[in-house]
């Protein structure tokens, strides 16, 4: 996690989870976005990406800003810990962040957190989450995946543990296909972010 020394202004935190979606090629803009706003809003904010291995399928760790920016992926949750008594990553980063912020999300990881599943470092983040903390979800799917009845059902059940769901919006995907279920603009989310830090 980085460090906050050396910087006069007031200092946020937030988890950036990234999971499978395509739209994990926009976490390196995402980032910026928000260290960007953060600033304009007298804070410096400080990132850990969280982030899922297929997620890596999307970006490269440099592409990440380098300041203020950590990566973090399931392996570390394992190689960092050797003994009892050694810091727990997904414990460690619940601790350290102000809010979490899951962009994109997809249509997987939306059914684990919906039912409560934690079988990676950023499952796990949420799962340990202190729900007196915002989080934030994005999800990002094909148009026929964000319309298939369950999505609506695990939107509500998110809804329900508190999470913003920031909506996705319609344009031509990756894929081709176009409808709903692009994930929202990195400045937009980005907004949602800083202004829920700024209100802490």
């Amino acid at each position: 996690m980085a460090d906050s020394s050396g910087d006069a202004l007031p200092v946020k935190r937030v988890v950036l989870g990234a999971t499978g979606s395509v739209a994990s090629i926009k976490v390196p803009a995402l980032a910026r976005s928000i260290i960007q706003q953060g600033r304009e809003r007298g804070l410096r904010i400080e990132i850990a990406v969280a982030a899922s291995a297929s997620a890596l399928h999307f970006f490269r760790r440099e592409q990440l800003p380098e300041a203020d920016v950590t990566l973090y992926t399931d392996k570390d949750e394992w190689s960092q810990w050797k003994t009892i008594g050694d810091p727990v990553l997904h414990i460690e980063l619940r601790k350290w962040a102000d809010v979490c912020v899951v962009a994109p999300l997809d249509a997987n990881t939306m059914a684990k957190v919906a039912n409560g599943f934690c079988d990676n470092l950023l499952t796990c983040v949420l799962r340990a989450w202190d729900m007196a903390k915002p989080r934030l979800v994005c999800p990002a799917m094909n148009p026929m995946m964000w319309e298939h009845p369950i999505t609506a059902t695990q939107t509500a059940a998110l809804e329900a543990l508190g999470f913003v769901v920031v909506s996705p919006i319609s344009k031509t995907l990756a894929c081709g296909d176009v409808g709903m279920g692009a994930m929202a603009e990195p400045e937009v989310i980005a907004k949602v972010v800083v202004a829920q830090l700024a209100a802490k």
